[in-house]
């Protein structure tokens, strides 16, 4: 044992379960938290921002770059609340994220005192936004409630778990004990029945579909392997693009699945509630397995025919040798599905100019570089057209839309992974959300790739009224500022370009700069928004 204050054990507790980073600011209520970062500054380091959405949303991005858990700090009250935006992005994205917040004095907590960013049942709210959330109540408790936090994010379906550690607590010492110091992994045991089960049905199906998302990211070569076994082509959107190699020919994006559903006899849901088909495409009689680790989301959208509650990647592994051994690799459909895949990029082809910026920006990116999606009509379209061979290199704000999120959360990802390429795609609306956090990029030499898409408006917002609405444009128009000059002004590289060949020049100087690079591209209105999708009607 060694006597700690409360910060320490936290910060002990933080590198005995591996986290090498802490995005946070610091703030009066958790000083002893970063004095005990000072203290232990060579094992494990500090990314400060300028804003506490900045925290979190970086946060996000490391763990939807690499799959590890990541930590965010924050004092409590108003600070809580500005990262609460992010991290309702990260429990809809299902992401490992520790909340690690502060709190006043346990003398004054929940008595109304109005002492310093002190809200009613912060507790309360933070219990909403994630699976989880504990008090420590003195330093001794710390270490354990630490743990259970961390065994908490690695136990069963993924999302963010939440921390409270009052001022004083962080100041006070005690004897801590790491003996029991111990992260735990639980996940739910599927028995093998169910696997022989879905040998039979697999057995008999002939034109099975597969939909993969979040929760099958760590199971890229199992679900690529089942997928050519049986060969059923293989379906993700937003969440689960790079699980199935863009490049390989049973792999679509969620939408082109409609011209096949009137045919399937088998649809297997891979970590996936496979939403846009059960709930837009007719539930009636559809044969609809569902694999997945959180036993809640199996009937989301349907009563599926049989569900197997665990982790994928488990539950896969486990599948394919039963599966071998009880009938033979399918016929290849490779010739169907070039077919298939000639109509459906026809398709696809008004989406202009969106798939020529996407079309080039992936000819400049290395295979693992990391895309970063956005509320902006190039993000919009990437959902469809981007292409990607590796998981956890497109990364997207998912059902929660959140505008804004994009530039912060690219940062995240740099961070992590600061040897890979990173691009944000941004509009000028969304960009200006988190603009200040380009102070944090020169800061801390993170060389993101902003492509700042400006047509001055809330682009997508404008179009919906003046399509749907009957031109009732009003609070769309956007004053902005000369958004080089002020890049630059941070410190950071910047152009504006016209062309495409400018672009592409553009985007080559930047790879391999330290410091972030923004590229401003003005555009106009007048190409296609997602609500003049009329080509693809199921889009939504």
């Amino acid at each position: 044992m060694a006597e700690l204050t409360g910060g320490q054990a936290a910060v002990r507790s933080l590198i005995k379960a591996g986290i090498k980073q802490v995005y946070g600011l610091p703030g009066v209520q958790n000083d002893w938290l970063y004095n005990a970062f000072y203290d232990y500054k060579d094992e494990i380091k500090v990314i400060h921002t300028r804003h506490e959405q900045g925290t979190a949303y970086m946060a996000l991005g490391h763990y939807l770059a690499t799959g590890e858990t990541a930590v965010f700090n924050i004092v409590p009250g108003p600070g809580f609340l500005n990262s609460s935006g992010a991290l309702c992005t990260a429990w809809g994205l299902n992401a490992k994220v520790l909340c690690l917040v502060g709190q006043v004095p346990l003398k004054a907590l929940g008595k109304g005192f109005g002492v310093l960013h002190e809200i009613s049942d912060q507790r309360g709210i933070m219990a909403r936004l994630t699976k989880s959330s504990d008090f420590a109540t003195e330093p001794k408790d710390v270490a354990n409630k630490m743990a259970s936090a961390f065994s908490s994010i690695e136990s069963g379906r993924p999302r963010p778990v939440g921390l409270e550690i009052a001022m004083d607590v962080l100041s006070s010492k005690d004897e801590i004990d790491f003996q029991n110091f111990e992260i735990k992994s639980e996940n739910p045991e599927f028995k093998s029945e169910e696997i022989d089960e879905l040998v039979d049905r697999i057995a008999t199906a002939k034109n099975p579909l597969i939909f993969v998302a979040s929760g099958a990211m760590h199971a890229s070569a199992e679900v690529k392997e089942f997928a050519e076994y049986i060969q059923a082509p293989t379906f993700a959107y937003r969440t689960g693009k790079g699980i199935m190699p863009s490049s390989h020919y049973l792999s679509y994006p969620v939408p082109a699945a409609h011209d096949l559903w009137e045919e399937c006899d088998l649809v297997i849901g891979i970590g996936s509630h496979t939403r846009m088909p059960l709930m837009k495409w007719g539930k009636e009689g559809v044969n609809y397995v569902s694999i997945n680790i959180d036993p809640e989301a199996h009937d989301k959208m349907i009563e599926p025919k049989q569900a197997i509650t665990g982790d994928s990647k488990e539950v896969l592994s486990a599948l394919l040798p039963k599966l071998k051994s009880a009938i033979p690799p399918r016929e290849s459909i490779q010739d169907r599905m070039e077919t298939f895949a000639k109509e459906w990029n026809e398709k696809t082809k008004y989406l202009e100019p969106q798939a020529s910026y996407l079309k080039l920006i992936r000819e400049e990116m290395p295979h693992d570089g990391i895309f970063v999606d956005e509320l902006t009509q190039v993000g919009f379209a990437s959902r469809i057209l981007w292409e990607t061979d590796e998981p956890r290199t497109y990364l997207s704000t998912g059902h929660m839309g959140t505008l804004g999120w994009g530039f912060p959360t690219s940062l995240g990802a740099k961070a992590a992974r600061p040897d890979a390429m990173v691009v944000s795609v941004c509009g000028d609306g969304g960009f200006m959300f988190a603009v200040q956090e380009l102070a944090t990029a020169v800061q801390h030499k993170l060389g993101v790739i902003v492509l700042l898409f400006n047509n001055n408006l809330f682009g997508n917002v404008r179009s919906m009224q003046e399509d749907l609405y009957d031109n009732r444009v009003i609070a769309t128009d956007l004053h902005n500022p000369d958004f080089v000059a002020m890049a630059k002004s941070f410190g950071a590289h910047a152009t504006r370009v016209t062309d495409m060949d400018s672009l592409r020049t553009a985007i080559r100087e930047a790879k391999d700069k330290e410091l972030p690079t923004v590229i401003e591209i003005p555009v106009g209105n007048d190409w296609p928004s997602t609500n003049k999708f009329k080509a693809l009607p199921k889009i939504r």
